[in-house]
C-alpha cells in the first residue's frame, strides 16, 4: 500500500513536471524535446511498478526497469545538447541494451532479485553523476551559476542516493523477494529513486528559465541589425569601465566612427545594400578589436568603439587600423559590390569628466576629419599636442 502511494504521489509530480516542460517547447531551447520524452518514459514506467503482482513480471520488472532508466539517458541527452554538447546517442544505446541484458539474464536466465537491483542502481547512479559532471563542466560563462550547480548537487545526491542502495542490497544476506520488504529504508530508497525525474526537471526548468533571461537580455542589449551593443548598453558599459579605470588608474579612450556617404550608398544599392554593409562592418570591426574593448551602434551609420587601459596614441593606431581595413573592405551581394570608408574621432578620458562630455569630445573631432575631407581619423587633444592620422 506504502510503494502504491508513493508511485502515485510521484508520478502525478512527473506529470505536472511533464505539463510545464511541454509548455516550453515552443521556446525552441535545446534539449526541451529529450527532456518531455524522459517524463513520459516515467509515466509509463512507474504504473508498470505499482502494477507489480497484477500486470505480468515481464512488464513490471524488464520493461519499467529498461523504460525508467530510458528516461534518465534522455534526461543526460537534453542535458548535453542544451549545454551545445553531443548526446553521443550510440553511447546511450550501447549502455541501455546492456542494461537491458543484464535485468533479463538476472530475471529468466538466474532470478536474483539483488543483483538485478545491484545493476540498476548502478547503471542510475553512473548517469546521474554523469550528469553532474556534464553540467559542472558546461556551465555558460556570464551567467547566474545558482541554477545549474542546484542541478548538479541534486544529480549528485541522487547518484549517492542510488549508489547506497545498491551497496546495502548487495551485503543484505536474505535472498530472493524478502529484499524488497516493506522495510523503512527500501520505502526511503523507493522515495528517492522516485522523485529523481521530477527533481531533477525542476532543475532543467530553472536552467531554461536562465537560459531565456539571458536570450531575452541579450537581444535587449543588442542592436536587432548588426548585433553590435544597443547605445543604452553601451552607455552603461561604458559607465562601468570608467569607474574601473579610476580605481587602477589606467588610461581609457573612446572612438567615435561615422561611415564616409551613407546616404549614398543606400541611394545607389538600396536600403538592403546599406543594412548589409553595416552588418560587414560590424564583422569587420569585431575582428580587429581586443577582448574588453566595447563597441556598440550609436544610431544609423554611427559606432562607438571604447578601449580601455588605452591612451591617445594607442587609440588612434586602433582606429586608423579600423578605418584602414575598412577603406579596403569589398561588400558583395545581389546590390552588387560596395566600397565604403570611415571617418573616427578619439578622446581620451579626463577623470570626473562625463560620459556625455568624452563623446561631445570625440565628436568634435569626427566633425572635424569629416570637414577635412573624411576618410580620416583625428582625436581631440590640446592644439599644442593634437595628432592626427590621415588616409595615406
Amino acid at each position: 500500500m506504502l510503494t502504491t502511494s508513493l508511485l502515485a504521489i510521484t508520478s502525478l509530480l512527473s506529470f505536472m513536471m511533464l505539463l510545464i516542460m511541454g509548455s516550453l517547447l515552443r521556446s525552441r531551447v535545446a534539449g526541451v524535446r529529450e527532456w518531455c520524452i524522459a517524463n513520459v518514459a516515467v509515466l509509463v514506467a512507474l504504473p508498470l511498478f505499482a502494477m507489480r503482482g497484477v500486470v505480468p513480471d515481464f512488464l513490471s520488472i524488464p520493461v519499467a526497469n529498461i523504460t525508467l532508466a530510458g528516461g534518465l539517458l534522455l534526461y543526460f541527452a537534453g542535458c548535453a545538447r542544451f549545454l551545445g554538447q553531443s548526446p553521443h546517442w550510440p553511447a546511450l544505446g550501447a549502455s541501455l541494451g546492456v542494461l537491458a541484458a543484464a535485468i533479463v539474464f538476472w530475471r529468466y536466465g538466474t532470478d536474483d532479485p539483488q543483483a538485478r537491483v545491484m545493476v540498476v542502481s548502478a547503471f542510475h547512479a553512473a548517469w546521474l553523476l554523469a550528469t553532474a559532471v556534464l553540467i559542472a563542466r558546461h556551465v555558460p560563462p556570464r551567467r547566474h551559476p545558482y541554477n545549474y550547480w542546484l542541478t548538479v548537487g541534486l544529480a549528485t545526491a541522487f547518484a549517492i542516493g542510488h549508489a547506497v542502495r545498491g551497496a546495502v542490497f548487495g551485503w543484505t544476506p536474505a535472498p530472493g523477494p524478502e529484499v524488497f520488504a516493506p522495510t523503512m529504508f527500501n520505502a526511503v530508497m523507493l522515495t528517492i529513486g522516485a522523485i529523481v525525474m521530477p527533481a531533477m526537471t525542476m532543475g532543467a526548468v530553472m536552467m531554461i528559465h536562465d537560459a531565456m533571461l539571458a536570450t531575452a537580455e541579450e537581444a535587449a542589449n543588442r542592436d536587432y541589425l548588426t548585433g553590435a551593443l544597443s547605445r543604452k548598453h553601451f552607455d552603461l558599459l561604458a559607465r562601468q569601465e570608467m569607474a574601473r579605470a579610476v580605481a587602477r588608474s589606467w588610461p581609457l579612450s573612446i572612438v567615435v566612427i561615422d561611415l564616409d556617404h551613407f546616404k549614398q550608398i543606400n541611394d545607389t544599392h538600396g536600403h538592403a545594400g546599406g543594412d548589409t554593409v553595416l552588418r560587414e562592418f560590424v564583422k569587420l570591426v569585431r575582428d580587429i578589436l581586443r577582448e574588453g574593448d566595447v563597441f556598440g551602434r550609436l544610431g544609423g551609420e554611427e559606432f562607438a568603439v571604447l578601449l580601455p587601459g588605452t591612451d591617445t596614441p594607442g587609440a588612434i593606431r586602433i582606429a586608423e587600423r579600423l578605418r584602414s581595413q575598412a577603406s579596403r573592405h569589398l561588400v558583395a551581394g545581389p546590390f552588387g559590390v560596395c566600397q565604403y570608408t570611415l571617418s573616427g574621432g578619439v578622446a581620451t578620458w579626463h577623470e570626473h569628466e562625463s560620459l556625455e562630455a568624452l563623446c561631445m569630445r570625440a565628436d568634435r573631432a569626427l566633425y572635424a576629419a569629416k570637414i577635412s575631407g573624411r576618410n580620416l581619423v583625428l582625436s581631440d587633444v590640446l592644439p599644442s599636442d593634437e595628432t592626427a592620422s590621415e588616409a595615406g
